[in-house]
């Protein structure tokens, strides 16, 4: 059987009750609280007229019958409350990164074609500066996280909920509504990702039991909630896929989500505090930009966290450096290193403790996933010569919203099996294990974000100085990668590093900005007059 998200969360709810779903600061909410608030928020929604429009089955992969709701916001209970209240309205809500800048603001909401925003209070100056840009945009909710007022024609998140029926909405929760993620395209402009609900599920969001198997009916949900009780910590902002990914495998287990008080940064020690103080048995991180302060904080509280077991690591890799670090420190815990992405969902994971040791993570290759050759037109065996594509079946994606080149492109159909291929380069070796190469399009992983080489040449480009520009990456301790601008002037003019910045944080966020620049007289590039990548990467890592 498959099943809609607001069904399972109401199941889990009618199971365990009087049990804690989040804990957020001083505020402490029960599965009946949670589940009365976020039917608060859908039948306020669907009383202002927003919803599902359009039947699945009358449109193509790339389409959406329901309107959007752009989440905008910090972690805290109001996001995933948000996310629940929108699916239980039959809307589907999608995440919007806080770190942007007015100008992709305006792009991401436009490309969504969004009605409903939810945002925080001390982010509004930024929804004022762009809301007369969006043109679909209908409803603002603002949520309340510092004193600034009311945004003009705006309504109290709190207000919202008040004003609103708690009763279960009275509409036809269906599988196939739609779960949205945006994620960076390969030219660095944001892609919505479409999931159905039932393939979502499975693929992410706890539908899996321990050994693999698919929880297939409502009761299985009951009796695992029932089983069990654990506290998860994800220390990743919502805003990224695998933060609100765990917030909802714990939910869908019946467990408590616990969330940091320091939602603008990791905050290590306060992390560990967090972990002793409320008995955290599972903490997602982003590799090392959390493991490295992580470790230090433990070791200077000198902390046992005597209930923590797994500590999962997605987004970045962690070196086994730092696990064995961990491991030293916390010589109970599993170190499990989880692969994946927007488009395919969980893909493979490997474990480190004390027993096997420390390891970067090395995958073996799994059901539901293949290695394809670079044309797409066959799957290829283990001990293969050179690269293919990594590629999942199965529960995957519909498409991407909007973008039917994109979504034939990334979502091929080979030998009768639709597979999401986002772009992974891979080795299968012969003992059926992975060897990992990286995206294929030019990435730059830092901290745990996913940074565009094409995008940030762009904003360099803006100054006036500039006549041409290259970015790559280079190892960072503490980001894991970071990015480096080669940089070629205008002949006879010349710019210093704080006026390159300057340019580059009026088109991006913060977080996308060069760490460094190194200038040349002559870039190269191919024949073609692309980028030459390989030579980049080599000036910059001499």
């Amino acid at each position: 059987m498959h099943f809609n998200l607001a069904t399972v969360n109401e199941v889990i709810a009618g199971a365990v009750p009087d049990r804690e779903a989040i804990v957020f600061r001083d505020r402490r909410f029960t599965y009946r609280q949670f589940t009365e608030r976020t039917r608060r928020l859908a039948n306020y929604l669907a009383a202002r007229g927003f919803g599902h429009r359009t039947e699945r089955a009358r449109l193509e992969d790339w389409q959406s019958g329901q309107d959007h709701l752009g989440i905008y916001l910090y972690n805290g209970n109001e996001y995933l409350e948000t996310m629940v209240g929108a699916f239980k309205a039959r809307l589907a809500p999608f995440n919007v990164n806080y770190r942007y800048v007015d100008e992709e603001l305006v792009y991401l909401l436009n490309d969504a074609a969004t009605r409903v925003l939810v945002y925080h209070s001390s982010l509004a100056d930024h929804v004022a500066a762009i809301r007369e840009q969006v043109p679909s945009l209908e409803l603002l909710l603002q949520v309340r996280d510092d004193d600034r007022p009311l945004l003009d024609g705006a309504v109290d998140f709190e207000t919202a909920l008040a004003a609103a029926s708690a009763d279960k909405p009275d509409l036809d929760w269906n599988p196939d509504d739609l779960y949205v993620i945006y994620t960076g395209g390969t030219t660095g402009m944001p892609k919505g990702v479409l999931w159905k609900h039932s393939d979502i599920l499975i693929a992410s969001l706890g539908a899996r039991r321990t050994d693999g198997t698919v929880i297939d009916s409502l009761q299985g949900y009951i009796d695992r909630a029932l089983a069990s009780h654990r506290k998860t910590l994800p220390t990743p902002p919502f805003m990224h896929g695998a933060g609100h990914w765990a917030a909802f495998q714990a939910f869908h287990t019946g467990s408590t989500v616990v969330i940091q008080d320091e939602v603008k940064r990791f905050d290590a020690a306060g992390t560990v505090d967090l972990i002793e103080r409320e008995g955290i048995n599972n903490m997602l991180l982003v590799g090392d930009a959390f493991g490295r302060p992580l470790v230090d904080a433990v070791r200077s509280k000198q902390a046992a966290c005597p209930t923590l077991r797994n500590l999962i690591t997605g987004g970045a890799i962690m070196t086994a450096k730092i696990k064995a670090e961990l491991i030293e420190a916390l010589p109970r815990v599993n170190i499990i290193d989880s692969a994946g992405s927007s488009e395919t969902g969980g893909q493979a994971s490997h474990t480190s403790n004390a027993q096997s040791g420390a390891a970067t993570g090395r995958f073996t290759l799994s059901a539901h996933n293949a290695v394809l050759n670079e044309d797409m037109s066959a799957a290829l065996a283990p001990g293969h010569a050179g690269l293919g594509w990594w590629a999942r079946s199965g529960n995957i994606p519909l498409g991407y919203l909007g973008d039917a080149k994109k979504t034939k492109e990334t979502f091929p159909v080979v030998d009768g099996v639709r597979y999401a291929v986002p772009g992974d380069k891979v080795r299968l070796l012969a003992d059926n294990t992975l060897e990992l190469h990286g995206r294929e399009s030019v990435t730059i992983n830092s901290g745990g974000e996913k940074i565009f080489a094409e995008e940030v040449e762009q904003a360099i480009k803006h100054h006036p100085a500039v006549y041409d520009a290259v970015v790559a990456g280079r190892p960072s301790e503490r980001w894991g990668s970071e990015v480096v601008a080669i940089v070629q002037f205008k002949e006879g003019r010349s710019a210093d590093e704080d006026s390159l910045l300057a340019e580059c944080a009026k088109h991006i966020a913060r977080y996308k900005l060069p760490k460094a620049f190194v200038f040349l007289n002559e870039i190269l590039r191919s024949p073609n007059g692309k980028a030459d990548y390989r030579w980049a990467k080599q000036v910059v890592n001499p």
